[in-house]
């Protein structure tokens, strides 16, 4: 609010004297001077004070106005060097500004938690409708699984072998072959070469024998040996493992869980084995009874139910792992080399050094014997196949036998498995097995059956699949009957058909495939040392020509044929001086040619007629 300016008598000097002293006492509030002198110094103004008229007629309005500018300028002047004066101070004093700024902004922060946390407190303080905890009071667990490893480890042994370096009678032996089957035979098609392929996937994953390593067949200099697990079922030293433990070995060493560390173990011989389901039986003698387990019935189990893994995994002998029974009935190789081979899965670890072990019930029966694990890291992950204790009894039985073999039952037929629904339609049926093939002299071309019949029952029993067909006839003795039914274009038929010993079959049909596979063979010897192919001359072409040959019908760009000029549509009518008249008689003689030799042929242009005679090309095969 401005200072008002009182008129004190005639006297301009008392007047300015008590303005002043007015001021001075209003030091510091620059809006209160400024706007009192501008009240004063204003001209024109509407509405001026009585005093403003008396000093202007006192002194006049020019001496007052110069009055007034000289007071304004001091007065400024006075007003500017406090301020500074204060700005100084304000700056020498910042760092304690500062500090006692943020000081008190701390304190606030401090308090204001304090004052949270009284709140938190408070709510918490209140009571809640939640149920209280309470412990019970102590248990003893359960000790199933300590119970079972003291049941069974006693008749769990560990089985070292030895393999002595042999000399190897072919050294470009065949690695793994993978083909394609479009028939999956009923009674186990499928070479010697399919089954070692077979075997040797075992071997790899369980410790066994592998012959393609690089002790393999005398491919190393040292002795190979190998460890796998097994169990004793019988007091006088019988036990179960697996076959591709025992696979090869020329020493056979077991080893009791009563034997002392650094015991090599007791010798033991081979009493049987059984490929189809790697199973094997071997002997140690002993003095006193030894202990054995106890055999369950695999059919009984349930998915879900406990399991019991034991064995000596990586030569850790006794260990005990446990899992349950992830499926049943599950099958890991296809086709023929499967058909014996319906796996309990379980997720209990199963290592190398598993291969024969137990897995075991909750019961304490063995259930299954470990044998097989999928594997891309050469370990464990989650996934293991034990072969049922409902097949092992039966091969066992038969492995301890007079034969020492398993002897299965065939009629001899062949037939594809899970064929589309479409096949089943176009035909005419849902349930049965549609044969794809029948052996010449098997029993099943006796009793009349052919390809393309369906077999939809054995002795009165519909047959749902080939699985079910493999099981019944398998399990017949050689020598019996069975009862066919089938179906042959939409008509239901039986028939009266034998078994026979699969084995026999099998090997009859092995040395027919032998001689079709020789003859096979031929042609590619053909394509591989003269890098052509050829095919019989024509009846049309050899009267044409009056010539008798073979024609050729491809040449290998880069081949020995290549370089020698040969080309598609020649005749070959004698290889080194030897009459060539069919395709037969090129196959013989290419057959015997060996690197270094001497090749002529004697070859005829079909294109240049009759009696064109002949031109001979030779050179040396490389």
């Amino acid at each position: 609010m401005a200072a008002a300016l009182p008129f004190m008598g005639n006297s301009l000097a008392a007047w300015a004297s008590f303005d002043h002293a007015n001021m001075l006492a209003a030091r510091g509030t620059v809006q209160g001077v400024t706007i009192t002198v501008c009240a004063v110094s204003a001209s024109k103004t509407k509405g001026v004070s009585p005093q403003y008229s008396a000093a202007k007629s006192m002194v006049g309005y020019t001496g007052l106005v110069a009055f007034n500018q000289s007071y304004v300028l001091s007065t400024k002047m006075r007003l500017d060097n406090q301020m500074n004066a204060f700005l100084d101070r304000l700056r020498v004093r910042r760092l304690a500004f500062t500090f006692t700024v943020l000081a008190t902004l701390s304190a606030g922060i401090l308090i204001g938690s304090v004052a949270a946390h009284g709140v938190k407190g408070s709510e918490q303080g209140s009571a809640s409708d939640a149920t209280p905890l309470t412990l019970p009071s102590p248990q003893e667990l359960s000790n199933g699984f300590s119970q079972i490893a003291k049941q069974v480890g006693p008749a769990v042994v560990n089985i070292n072998t030895e393999s002595l370096p042999k000399e190897q009678k072919n050294p470009h032996r065949r690695g793994f072959r993978s083909r394609v089957q479009p028939q999956d035979p009923q009674d186990g098609d499928g070479d010697n070469g399919d089954s070692q392929d077979f075997q040797d996937f075992f071997n790899r994953f369980f410790g066994g024998q592998n012959p393609e390593g690089p002790d393999a067949d005398g491919g190393g200099n040292g002795i190979r040996q190998s460890l796998g697990s097994g169990f004793i079922v019988d007091p006088k030293g019988y036990i179960i493992t697996n076959n591709h433990v025992v696979d090869k070995a020329d020493k056979i060493y077991v080893k009791l869980s009563t034997d002392p560390d650094g015991d090599p173990g007791r010798p033991a011989k081979v009493v049987g084995v059984d490929k189809e389901t790697d199973i094997a039986v071997i002997k140690i003698d002993s003095n006193n009874a030894l202990p054995t387990v106890k055999l369950g019935n695999s059919d009984g189990e349930q998915v879900g139910d406990w399991v019991v893994a034991i064995g000596s995994p990586f030569a850790l002998s006794q260990t005990v792992t446990a899992g349950i029974v992830s499926a049943k009935n599950r099958s890991i190789q296809p086709g023929a080399q499967g058909q014996f081979q319906h796996f309990i899965q379980t997720d209990a670890a199963i290592n190398p050094g598993n291969s024969g072990g137990p897995l075991v019930n909750m019961k304490g029966e063995v259930i299954g014997v470990n044998t097989a694990i999928f594997t891309q890291s050469m370990g464990y992950q989650g996934v293991g196949f034990a072969m049922p204790s409902s097949t092992v009894v039966n091969v066992y039985n038969d492995l301890i036998g007079a034969s020492h073999k398993v002897t299965r039952g065939s009629i001899g037929i062949r037939f594809q498995n899970n064929l589309s629904s479409a096949v089943g339609r176009v035909y005419g049926f849902k349930n049965g097995v549609l044969i794809s093939a029948v052996d010449p002299s098997s029993p099943a071309a006796s009793g009349g059956l052919k390809a393309g019949d369906i077999i939809t029952g054995i002795d009165g029993r519909s047959i749902k699949d080939g699985d079910e067909l493999v099981n019944i006839v398998s399990a017949r003795k050689p020598g019996s009957k069975i009862q066919v039914a089938y179906l042959r274009d939409g008509k239901q038929q039986s028939t009266t058909v034998g078994i026979a010993d699969r084995a026999e079959l099998i090997g009859a049909r092995n040395i027919a495939s032998d001689d079709d596979q020789g003859a096979s063979d031929k042609p590619d010897a053909a394509q591989n040392k003269l890098g052509i192919t050829v095919k019989a001359l024509s009846p049309e072409v050899s009267s044409r020509t009056n010539v008798k040959g073979a024609q050729i019908v491809s040449v290998k760009p880069g081949s020995f044929a290549d370089e020698q000029g040969l080309t598609p549509g020649l005749v070959i009518t004698a290889v080194n001086k030897k009459p060539v008249t069919n395709e037969q008689d090129f196959r013989n003689i290419v057959s015997g040619l060996k690197s270094g030799d001497d090749v002529v042929f004697t070859v005829v242009d079909p294109r240049a007629g009759k009696d064109s005679g002949g031109t001979y090309i030779g050179g040396t095969l490389p």
